[in-house]
């Protein structure tokens, strides 16, 4: 079975490096990724929230948020 992974960014470049590095590497036969950009997708920035996503970018697997680096606080993306 696999697990659901959401990566969350703002596309600032700390942003996009974390996705090419981190998200595009995790095994697909292990996990389903899932990629919000949430400069975009504004209307899931609560959803963030609620995994625990404190900052961006951040990947949450297996319901735990994990903070990779710091790109951008959530309060800065509204």
């Amino acid at each position: 079975m696999r697990q659901k992974a959401v990566f969350y960014h703002a596309g600032c470049p700390v942003c996009v490096d974390a996705e090419q590095q981190l998200a595009s590497s995790l095994d697909p036969s292990r996990y389903d990724v899932e990629v919000v950009h949430l400069g975009e997708q504004k209307a899931r920035i609560a959803e963030a929230e609620a995994a625990g996503v404190q900052s961006v970018p951040a990947l949450v697997l297996a319901g735990l948020p994990l903070h990779i680096n710091f790109g951008a606080a959530l309060a800065d993306l509204r």
